[in-house]
C-alpha cells in the first residue's frame, strides 16, 4: 500500500470538517518485546496525561455521538488509554505510539502494512463489512453498524468506530517490519500540535530502528 493511496470519504468530511490525520509509513522496523526504554516512555507519558474531561478527549466523544455511537460504552481509544494505570506493555512499537497518544491526548493507530490489502480509507460503513475480532478468547467475525465511521481496506474493517477497536489481522506484532501509523486530530488540537506529536513518535521509532525509512502525509479537510 502506498501512502498516497489513503483517502477519506466525503461522508466523513461532512460529519466532521475539523478532522485531520497525519499518516506515517515506516519500513524496516525491528520490533521486539517491551523493555526498560519503552517502560520509561509509558511512565513519562502517564505523567504528562490530561484528565478524561479534557477538551481534546471530549471532542472525540462528540464525534462518536455524531455518528450514533455511545462513547461511555465504547470509548475513543485515547479516552480508554488515559484511564488505564499503569499503561499496558505490548511491544516496543506499540508502547511507543501508545506513549505519544497519551502524552498528546491524541488517538493513534498502528497497522501492519504487510497484512493490508489495497489502500486504507476512512468511510461510513454499509454494515456488511467483515471485522475480525475476539470475544471470550475466541476469534469471531463481527460487522459495524450502518453509518459507523470505520477504517478499512479491501478485505474488511481494520478499525471500528473511528479508533475504538482494531481488527486482529492488521495488529502490530513483534514480527512487524513495515507499518502505517494513523494520528487523528479534531479541533481544538492545532495542526502544529499534531505535527509535534508526529515528530515525537518518529524520534521514538528511530531509537527502536535507526535504519528504518519514514514517509508522512497530512490529510486535512478543505
Amino acid at each position: 500500500m502506498r501512502i498516497d493511496d489513503v483517502w477519506i470519504d466525503e461522508a466523513v468530511r461532512e460529519l466532521r470538517p475539523d478532522f485531520a490525520v497525519l499518516l506515517m509509513v515506516v519500513r524496516g522496523l525491528r520490533n521486539g518485546p517491551s523493555d526498560d526504554r519503552s517502560r520509561a516512555w509509558l511512565t513519562d507519558a502517564a505523567g504528562r496525561a490530561v484528565g478524561p474531561e479534557h477538551e481534546r478527549i471530549e471532542a472525540w466523544r462528540s464525534a462518536y455521538r455524531d455518528f450514533g455511537a455511545k462513547p461511555q460504552r465504547t470509548r475513543p481509544s485515547v479516552d480508554a488509554l488515559i484511564r488505564r494505570a499503569p499503561l499496558p506493555e505490548i511491544n516496543l512499537v506499540v508502547d511507543a505510539y501508545n506513549a505519544v497518544s497519551v502524552a498528546h491526548a491524541l488517538p493513534i493507530g498502528g497497522e501492519d502494512l504487510r497484512r493490508y490489502q489495497g489502500p486504507a480509507r476512512l468511510v461510513r460503513a454499509s454494515g456488511d463489512e467483515p471485522f475480525d475480532t475476539t470475544a471470550s478468547g475466541e476469534e469471531i467475525v463481527d460487522h459495524p453498524e450502518i453509518g459507523e465511521v470505520v477504517w478499512r481496506d479491501d478485505l474488511g474493517v481494520t478499525c471500528r468506530r473511528w479508533n475504538w477497536r482494531q481488527c486482529v489481522r492488521t495488529r502490530i506484532t513483534e514480527e512487524t517490519t513495515d507499518a502505517l501509523f494513523i494520528l487523528e486530530r479534531l479541533a481544538p488540537m492545532r495542526l502544529d500540535e499534531l505535527a509535534a506529536a508526529g515528530r515525537e513518535l518518529t524520534a521514538l521509532l528511530r531509537r527502536i530502528s535507526p535504519s528504518a525509512s519514514f514517509e508522512d502525509r497530512l490529510l486535512a479537510m478543505g
